[in-house]
């Protein structure tokens, strides 16, 4: 009986474990990487790739936010985790820091595709 009770106790508290997991910050929808709210996701060329940084900080945050990544994130697959200059950290897909383009104003844009030559959309 104990052992009956110990197992289903296991798996229920396994079962609520699993159904608490993060969902994955990162999506794809028409070839290009989404946040969870199908905003567009891009790089930047000036990160070098697998650095742990983000080469855009300051005013450049402003117009590109990274996509930030919680205390208690975990890498997963080709997701990784940056920190950047202010301490924070932000998600990154095969080495390369994420971010938005603040001029998107619905999923599924692509304005700073190809921005200053410097910016591209990410793709998986």
């Amino acid at each position: 009986m104990k052992r009956t009770l110990l197992l289903g106790g296991m798996l229920a508290a396994f079962a609520t474990a699993s159904s608490l997991a993060a969902p994955s910050p990162v999506s794809t929808r028409d070839g290009a990487l989404t946040d969870t709210a199908g905003m567009t996701l891009y790089v930047f060329e000036k990160d070098k790739t697998g650095d742990g940084r983000s080469a855009c900080n300051g005013p450049c945050a402003g117009l590109w936010p990274p996509l930030a990544a919680g205390a208690n994130d975990k890498p997963e697959g080709d997701l990784g985790l940056v920190t950047r200059d202010d301490g924070s950290r932000q998600w990154s897909w095969r080495g390369k820091p994420l971010y938005r383009f603040a001029q998107d104003s619905a999923p599924g844009e692509r304005k700073g595709d190809n921005f200053k030559q410097l910016w591209r959309v990410a793709k998986p």
